[in-house]
């Protein structure tokens, strides 16, 4: 079988799965990932309790569905407009000050949505969270390609990924216990308590930041000299290879950097779609106690996690990248068709937005380890961001959408298929495009 060396971890006979290299990864991998998981939890959570704080916010204020799902998605376009300039900043001043600002910006705003009183002030904080928030997830993925080679990618990506699942296994009760508990108290209401609740661990997470995380490995003191000297140059050997793309103007002209941003805007489509109105189809569902449909919508994450992690790890051990990542997002367009069919039978109605939620979550860890075989240096910085910036406008189009066509017709079935559409349509790209995407078996 042909190998390419460039994806191969270590080409000078340091084998990655080798005891002593493996030991290395491993502890890397348990030092950082828990800590940028609980930070993409934080993070993911500020981002989406929006879905709770609907369930009551809407009355209170006198919003539309167009109004929410409008509001819900233009965190996506400050999203889209800070996060290149947010990723090529951190190739700059490095990660820890990067990940601090970000983190500690998006919790102070998360505490100001509770004050939300009209369309426009809920207009301009979530832009302004979107704003803020730029730059963590692809500021993440570049952040783990200093300290791990292609071919553990999909791993590790997969791992770091699980925080999508993660918080929403956790986002979900923790949102509902606090909108259940929190009626009455003070001069608040629930789904303000919810924003303040959940915004303040963020801010102090931010702070942590500054003191926990190494820029590279060269500054990791817990790491051993020769592991600190092994990493470094098994990056530095994969990065140099010529056939990768380092500089921005090349960034630009390579097409396979748009397709994958445009791949990636129908697969983001779908994780907007479940992260965002979930609650709303399980309530759609007749089901209206808050601490119900918190634990419900649980659910589709936790399968969601296995997914991600099994694909993850499974694409890693072949080698194969373009069928896990198809069949992955074809899986979330059925499962979506299918929840659009079942709204009426709650049973299997949440079957098949757990179908869903697993195709979805799946596609995710084996499609970012794709730019990382064709990028390296300024260009993955700017390509990294660029593909999610771009991809994420997707979280702007869908909610949107839905809260469209939900008002226009009266129901959640047409939404659900507009982005079942788009998943398929990312299957269809990922196999006839990325033909030539593939690791070494041997890395």
């Amino acid at each position: 079988m042909n190998q390419n060396p460039v994806l191969i971890a270590d080409s000078q006979g340091a084998n990655p799965d080798s005891t002593a290299t493996a030991a290395t990864y491993r502890k890397i991998a348990w030092r950082l990932l828990p800590f940028l998981v609980f930070l993409f939890v934080l993070a993911w959570i500020d981002r989406v309790n929006v879905g709770f704080a609907k369930l009551a916010m809407l009355d209170d204020l006198g919003f539309s569905e167009a109004v929410y799902g409008l509001g819900a998605g233009i965190f996506f376009i400050g999203y889209f407009l800070f996060e290149v300039p947010s990723n090529l900043l951190l190739e700059k001043i490095g990660a820890r000050r990067t990940l601090a600002r970000i983190t500690i910006l998006w919790g102070l705003t998360s505490v100001a949505m509770a004050y939300v009183e009209s369309p426009m002030s809920f207009y301009v904080l979530r832009f302004l969270l979107g704003a803020f928030e730029a730059g963590f997830f692809p500021g993440v993925v570049l952040y783990l390609t200093y300290w791990f080679p292609a071919a553990q990618r999909a791993r590790i990506n997969g791992m770091f990924m699980t925080s999508f699942a993660i918080a929403g296994v956790v986002g979900g009760p923790i949102a509902g216990f606090i909108m259940s508990r929190m009626v009455g108290v003070g001069s608040l209401a629930n789904w303000q308590w919810l924003f303040i609740i959940e915004g303040i661990p963020s801010v102090l997470a931010g702070i942590a930041v500054l003191r926990y995380l190494p820029e590279k490995p060269a500054q990791a003191k817990w790491l051993t000299q020769a592991e600190r000297d092994h990493v470094s140059q098994v990056i530095a050997r994969e990065d140099a290879a010529p056939e990768k793309h380092s500089d921005l103007r090349s960034l630009v002209r390579n097409p396979k950097v748009w397709l994958c941003a445009l791949v990636y805007f129908c697969i983001v489509s779908g994780n907007a779609t479940i992260a965002f109105w979930t609650p709303s189809v399980i309530k759609s569902l007749g089901i209206d106690n808050n601490m119900t449909i918190g634990l419900l919508a649980a659910i589709p994450f936790i399968i969601g996690t296995l997914a991600m992690v099994w694909n993850g790890h499974h694409s890693d051990q072949t080698g194969e990248r373009r069928a896990h990542c198809a069949i992955a997002a074809l899986l979330a367009g059925l499962g979506l068709i299918a929840t659009g069919l079942c709204l009426g039978s709650a049973t299997l109605a949440l079957i098949a937005l757990t179908v869903a939620a697993a195709g979805i979550l799946a596609a995710f860890p084996v499609f970012w380890s794709i730019p990382g075989a064709f990028l390296a240096g300024t260009a993955a910085a700017g390509g990294i961001a660029l593909i999610n910036c771009i991809g994420n406008l997707a979280g702007f189009v869908a909610p949107y959408m839905i809260g469209f066509l939900r008002t226009l017709t009266g129901s959640l079935s047409a939404g659900l298929y507009f982005v079942a559409a788009l998943e398929i349509l990312a299957a269809v790209m990922v196999f006839l495009l990325f033909k030539d995407v593939r690791v070494s078996e041997s890395a």
